[in-house]
């Protein structure tokens, strides 16, 4: 298409196969999208699209609906999202609604025809690694191929402390749990995989589980837990499937590359990475050229 559709909080840069979503740094876009930064959306990962009236008067919503399977963000969230964290959502003043309408129906027509079928693989990349937040009970990491927990002395249960640190191989997991921190009891638990290659399911309470960590007021916050829990969703089913990454398979193109290394500067720049993080990802992604 080649069109630009600018509105409140994101603007949607329209492509021939693919739909790059570029979210504000505004103090008024939610916290999730900020950290999200840009999105590039193929548009064979997208199984519909509507045209929606706003959640306040004078507004509509351009909303397009991912594949089941397509995008690990909105896998591991399961439906616990906002409305306004919706990565999906193009919020727009109604004086664009015949505008918004027209794109609709120029993306209903570029489709794919298996736009009502489950995803094989991942078609959206997750936020990339290294990632870390701090939960309740103790800090996650993951930095691309093992999940790290270290234990706050504060706040993790005498069961934690008994079984020590803990790291978990991407190799070793089958599913990620995330319970959003808006829930009553919200958490992050990983799942082994067990001999038959189906998860491992915990008995334990999340607060006494070695492998789970336990949100909080202040803790564990959905622009924090969430991009994490992606990146590890996607990892794992990376290792399921080959060494590739599983939204990937050929060649990485430049220009995508050069998207995600100025967004790692955004994000070096508001100090959400360190510089050895922004360093040791760069080398990463120019290493994929």
């Amino acid at each position: 298409m080649g069109d630009v559709l600018a509105g409140i909080h994101s603007t949607w840069e329209f492509d021939t196969d693919s739909v790059l979503i570029r979210f504000e740094r505004g103090m008024r876009t939610p916290r999730l999208l900020q950290v999200l930064g840009e999105r590039r959306i193929p548009y064979e990962a997208l199984s519909s699209v509507d045209l929606v009236r706003g959640p306040r008067k004078g507004t509509v919503v351009l909303h397009a609906v991912p594949r089941l399977g397509a995008d690990p963000l909105l896998d591991v969230a399961a439906g616990q999202l906002r409305a306004s964290a919706d990565p999906y959502r193009l919020l727009l003043p109604v004086e664009r609604e015949l505008l918004a309408d027209y794109y609709a129906s120029e993306l209903r027509s570029a489709l794919g025809p298996r736009a009502d079928e489950e995803a094989g693989e991942y078609l959206v990349a997750a936020p990339p690694a290294p990632l870390n937040f701090k939960a309740y009970d103790g800090k996650v990491s993951f930095d691309g191929a093992v999940v790290s927990f270290r234990w706050f002395w504060t706040g993790a249960s005498s069961a934690k402390w008994k079984a020590g640190d803990q790291s978990f191989a991407v190799t070793e997991l089958a599913e990620v749990e995330w319970r959003s921190p808006e829930i009553a009891g919200g958490h992050l638990r990983l799942l082994r995989r067990g001999k038959d290659g189906k998860p491992v399911e915990g008995t334990e309470a999340a607060d006494q589980d070695p492998a789970a960590v336990v949100f909080g007021l202040g803790y564990g916050l959905v622009h924090e837990s969430l991009p994490l829990a992606a990146a590890v969703l996607e990892a794992v089913r990376a290792a399921e499937s080959s060494d590739a990454p599983a939204h990937r398979n050929h060649r990485a193109d430049p220009a995508d590359i050069a998207d995600r290394i100025r967004h790692l500067g955004e994000l070096h720049s508001a100090g959400l990475l360190t510089d050895k993080e922004f360093t040791t990802k760069k080398t990463e992604l120019l290493a994929e050229l």
